[in-house]
């Protein structure tokens, strides 16, 4: 049976450097950063004072009678799957028994199960929200999303950590390939701006300490680099079987045309010391879209700025597809979103198809000598990209590779 082609027919964002997809790309093609010193009182204890917050926050665009109900991962996963739906045009032109939703998040309620604790340890039992199990269960954004959309055709949430984002978007693509859906709004959220994920983070060494220039902390392949920039946001794509979006007419962003997925079995947190997983599931997803690795340009890679990740992508990319792709590390602005990285850097890809425009990677000032492949630095670049392809991986050794073409 020959399978059908999958489409992306509507995208939606909230994000550190803009409340929706055109602000972001704007400021992702200027170069912006969206990393700031963090002014919140319990920040100045912490060794990190630093993240990437959000550029609109939610209280501007939900009621807040509804904001009530809901985490604030769950409140911005509603904001872009709402504006990933709006932007499809689908209205009232899908089934919603053929309507699926995959979205997942990294770390999902912390925020609230931290809040609603401090309120029992301080008040009692008495006082705990009595929406507090379906604000921090990690199920909620995607719970949520369905709800509003009217999904029936299942509501499914990955977590896959720093990978989650962009396996959602894989899980879509399998779920449209499998008959069960023609329409499947996918995508990450993340939101953990908080003492405790970033103290954690901290002692395990991994996030950046440059609380002096928060701009310039996040460093991708820079000998600099010291570790990531915590960020927030919300990444979500329109999927759709692509004759159900021919039959309306829909506008067409690029084609999903491969996914692969591959888990290291190595480490709770370190990265395969050779790649070895990153490896399979760039080749993975390269033989599932059946496209040339020289059709690959554009490389939107997960580089989070740590000083033994980003080195260890690039020995995969050199060994999985050469050296010929023009790579992007977008986290240099956005900091790294978590669970909603990989759905955030898969719209770059597919506006990057769109614009034939590479976004720079900012903060590169002095390259690390094993940096063997070119890299759009400081300022985009014109380039025809027939196909692009976006990586993240998760602690665990979750490895997701995404292949986007022109439709």
């Amino acid at each position: 049976m020959t399978r059908p082609d999958v489409v992306v027919t509507g995208l939606g964002a909230t994000t550190p450097l803009g409340g929706d997809v055109a602000s972001t790309w704007d400021a992702m093609l200027a170069g912006r950063s969206g990393v700031s010193a963090l002014t919140q009182e319990w920040a100045g204890q912490l060794p990190v004072r630093i993240a990437a917050q959000l550029a609109v926050d939610p209280s501007e665009v939900l009621e807040r009678v509804k904001l009530r109900r809901l985490d604030r991962s769950e409140a911005i996963a509603l904001i872009a799957a709402q504006q990933a739906w709006v932007d499809a045009g689908l209205a009232d032109s899908v089934d919603p028994e053929r309507l699926a939703v995959s979205v997942g998040s990294g770390i999902g309620g912390a925020t609230t199960l931290l809040a609603q604790d401090d309120i029992l340890e301080a008040s009692g039992p008495r006082r705990v929200s009595p929406h507090t199990v379906p604000m921090l269960m990690p199920n909620g954004p995607a719970a949520w999303v369905g709800l509003e959309l009217g999904a029936k055709a299942g509501v499914h949430s990955v977590a896959s950590a720093c990978a989650t984002g962009a396996e959602a978007i894989a899980l879509g693509l399998d779920i449209i390939r499998a008959g069960r859906a023609d329409v499947v709004v996918a995508g990450g959220t993340e939101a953990v701006i908080h003492p405790l994920p970033i103290a954690g983070f901290a002692s395990m060494r991994a996030m950046s300490t440059r609380n002096d220039e928060p701009e310039r902390a996040s460093r991708p392949w820079d000998k600099g680099r010291d570790g990531f920039v915590l960020g927030e946001g919300a990444g979500v794509v329109v999927l759709e079987r692509a004759d159900h979006a021919a039959a309306r007419g829909a506008r067409v962003y690029a084609r999903l045309a491969g996914a692969g997925i591959t888990s290291d079995a190595y480490d709770i947190v370190q990265p395969h010391a050779e790649g070895e997983g990153a490896i399979r599931a760039i080749a993975k997803a390269i033989a599932d879209a059946d496209v040339a690795k020289t059709d690959i340009t554009h490389v939107n890679a997960h580089a989070t700025s740590t000083p033994v990740g980003d080195m260890l992508e690039i020995g995969a990319l050199h060994k999985a597809l050469g050296d010929h792709p023009v790579l992007s590390a977008t986290k240099s602005m956005t900091g790294h979103l978590l669970g909603a990285a990989g759905a955030l850097e898969s719209i770059a890809a597919i506006l990057a198809i769109r614009d034939s425009v590479v976004p720079p990677t900012i903060n590169l000032d002095d390259p690390d000598e094993g940096l063997t492949m070119d890299v759009a630095a400081h300022k985009a670049r014109h380039l025809e990209i027939p196909a692009a392809l976006n990586n993240a991986f998760g602690f665990g050794g979750h490895n997701v590779a995404l292949v986007f073409t022109r439709a």
